[in-house]
């Protein structure tokens, strides 16, 4: 972490004995490591071996001078800040060489006070550098495609997709439901395209308060309402050269809808009470759980919206479709969970395993992974048991029960569907659309479907 007493590593680099000295006398006393050679190659030696925060080096000095080895660390060592001092102080010297880069300039006879506060600052800058460029890192690491585990079909698909489509500018549609990862797709897309190094701006629209929204996404201007006491920059604003995530984007208002449109379309945004425009250039990715499609049939979300937004859609399929990757899934989860929790639980039983697989997930990936950490926290032995699970996941045999049962009695085909919606409905608690997307039906068909048991029942 970056404090205002960071120490640090500086390389002296002067052909005058005297300051080079004088520059280590005082930084070490501050805590500071120096190291101190007289000439430009023997500097380049040391930045090869060992880790600088700072070269402070003189301009003038016999073989390389001062702004050769200034462009040799900004081209090998980015995240080194480079000082320069001359006794033939100038303007024109300081400006040539922050143009090449220089952190900072001094003039000799250098005095402590300006020398001290210079170095320190160039040390916490190039600090946290460094830290920015370890987070982006790992920021990548985590937001890879490696982290996005399958091996299914499915899934090799959708793997090829994301990266096809990574750098480009089109605009996204994720669509899948609830807990498939929609998120996650989107900033394995943002992270490994060419607008990596700018902001991912996530938004769930379904969170935001309807009259906060407008000014959430666009910004206002001080006075634009009651609370508007100063101006605010709006998302979009805030992802300019980045990326903007929508989620739940079905749930905007039809009124914003209209806003939205006209700053995908322009490429530019109107805070709240302000006439004058800003431009911005961000890529939009939006998620749905719905069917956006039929929102527009049924005149609750815009088809020119709709249209601008669906230029590529990826749809994540759920976690029933993919049960082959529910394994590697649960050994990722289990590792997981069992290093963060610091328990001692090494893998899963047959059985357990087996309960795993035969669930239905509405949840999806989410739920599988809820179900892990709690297996974890229970587990008294080093693997998971099927007592470990929920009772809803521990029902998962009772699906295929259904089946074998209906076989057994010679049941008609109506009868055998009648016991299995009603198994679904009690596995997701009475939750009809879980149903629906668990039966492979839209809300519609189920309702009808349930009708007609409740006609069958009165007739009896």
């Amino acid at each position: 972490m970056v404090t205002a007493d960071t120490k640090g590593s500086v390389l002296v680099v002067d052909d005058d004995p005297d300051m080079g000295s004088l520059v280590e006398d005082i930084m070490s006393e501050r805590g500071h490591a120096v190291t101190v050679v007289t000439n430009g190659q023997d500097a380049l030696k040391h930045l090869g071996q060992a880790d600088y925060e700072v070269v402070l080096t003189d301009l003038r000095m016999k073989g390389m001078q001062g702004l050769e080895l200034l462009s040799e660390v900004k081209r090998s060592y980015p995240h080194t800040n480079v000082i320069l001092m001359t006794a033939f102080g100038s303007v024109e010297t300081a400006v040539d060489a922050m143009k090449h880069g220089a952190y900072d300039y001094l003039t000799k006879p250098v005095k402590s006070n300006e020398l001290v506060p210079t170095l320190e600052r160039a040390i916490r800058e190039a600090h946290l550098r460094r830290e920015v460029a370890h987070l982006r890192r790992a920021v990548g690491k985590e937001y890879s495609f490696h982290q996005i585990l399958g091996k299914s079909k499915a899934m090799r698909e959708l793997f090829d997709l994301i990266q096809r489509v990574s750098d480009s500018p089109t605009n996204i549609l994720i669509s899948g439901e609830s807990g498939t990862g929609k998120e996650l797709v989107a900033k394995a897309i943002h992270f490994n395209s060419n607008r990596k190094h700018a902001p991912f701006i996530p938004v769930n629209c379904a969170a935001i308060p309807e009259t906060l929204l407008e000014s959430e996404l666009f910004g206002h201007v001080r006075g634009a309402f009651t609370d508007a006491k100063t101006d605010k920059r709006g998302l979009f604003e805030e992802a300019n050269q980045g990326t903007l995530f929508l989620d739940e984007i079905s749930e905007i208002p039809t009124l914003l809808q209209a806003k939205l449109l006209r700053a995908i379309q322009e490429k530019e945004v109107r805070r709240v009470g302000s006439a004058r425009s800003l431009s911005v250039d961000v890529r939009i990715i939006a998620a749905t759980n719905v069917t956006l499609a039929e929102e527009v049939k049924a005149k609750r979300f815009r088809e020119d919206l709709f249209y601008r937004l669906n230029v590529i859609e990826i749809r994540l399929p759920p976690l029933r479709e993919r049960r082959e990757d529910i394994p590697l899934l649960v050994e990722a989860f289990l590792q997981k969970c069992a290093q963060s929790s610091h328990r001692p639980v090494r893998g899963v039983t047959e059985s357990a395993l087996a309960l795993l697989i035969d669930y239905a997930w509405p949840g999806n990936v989410r739920e599988l992974e809820n179900v892990i950490e709690r297996a974890v926290t229970l587990s008294r032995a080093d693997k998971i048991g099927a007592e470990d699970l929920p009772p809803m996941v521990q029902g998962a045999r009772g699906d295929r029960r259904v089946i074998d049962e209906a076989a057994e009695r010679t049941l008609p085909l109506h009868e055998v569907e009648k016991e299995y919606i009603l198994r679904i409905l009690e596995k997701t608690g009475g939750n009809k659309y879980q149903a629906a997307n668990i039966l492979g039906i839209d809300r519609k068909t189920l309702y009808r479907k349930l009708g007609e048991i409740e006609e069958s029942k009165s007739q009896r």
